[in-house]
């Protein structure tokens, strides 16, 4: 997958993005990564302007739409299609059904606002507006940098085990269940005998209630679409009433 990323500030994205699974990821070629100055395209002058103060008056500083519309066309005349993402507040979440979505894309450019936010029109050369939460940061440089990790750890074979992605939070609509590893005992906590038993069908079943469980205490919100049998429905009916899981999935 080529994903390009269009910001003011592509020195930030030196770090996060050479390390660990990315860093793999773009050493293997699985992932073709270009982090492009938006000055490039800036209006003719030595002070590479990218922005201008809003029409109708307020504060800060609104990011022009020239700089952008140009960023979009040089890039999609290199190569391969490319689906156009602006990462901003007003988009919608970033949900794991969405990354999904978006690694199976062949290329992705990512445009990052900054300031008080960029020129209404140059949402009309985005084909999603993507946020990463309820909240406001200072650009979209470090919500593209969730995007992009989000999405590489999904690409075949960036991920050392075919599974890794599967059993983990949100990839049944559900929490990921509580993970262990030695030792057994520690600070008077024990691991869960079922994880020592070697009775596989009984740990996947243990795993699979206590997702629910955990989603039931923390995010009750997503059962509402989780993909559930009668029985467990009626499990996280039951967690919701006894405190969102008081009990574990055995009944103790």
């Amino acid at each position: 997958m080529r994903i390009d990323i269009v910001t003011v500030l592509p020195d930030i994205f030196d770090s996060p993005l050479s390390a660990s699974v990315l860093g793999v990821a773009r050493g293997s070629g699985r992932l073709d990564l270009r982090v492009h100055d938006l000055r490039s395209w800036a209006l003719p002058g030595v002070h590479k302007q990218v922005d201008d103060a809003p029409y109708g008056g307020g504060p800060g500083m609104v990011m022009r739409p020239e700089p952008f519309f140009d960023a979009v066309s040089t890039l999609m005349a290199e190569g391969a299609a490319a689906r156009v993402i602006l990462l901003s507040p007003r988009g919608i979440p970033l949900r794991q059904s969405l990354v999904e979505e978006l690694a199976g894309e062949a290329r992705l450019v990512l445009l990052c606002g900054r300031y008080e936010g960029v020129d209404e029109r140059v949402r009309t050369i985005a084909d999603l507006e993507v946020s990463v939460g309820d909240y406001v940061v200072t650009g979209g440089e470090l919500p593209a940098m969730i995007l992009v990790d989000a999405v590489t750890r999904l690409l075949p074979g960036v991920l050392g085990h075919e599974n890794s992605t599967t059993e983990e939070s949100f990839s049944w609509g559900l929490l990921e269940y509580p993970q262990y590893t030695r030792p057994a005992s520690h600070a008077g906590l024990e691991v869960p005998e079922v994880l020592r038993s070697g009775d596989h069908a009984k740990i996947r079943l243990w795993r699979r209630l206590e997702a629910i469980r955990r989603t039931a205490l923390v995010r009750p919100d997503l059962l509402v679409s989780a993909e559930l049998t009668e029985e467990e429905r009626e499990y996280a009916d039951r967690c919701l009433e006894e405190g969102a899981g008081d009990r574990d999935p055995e009944g103790r």
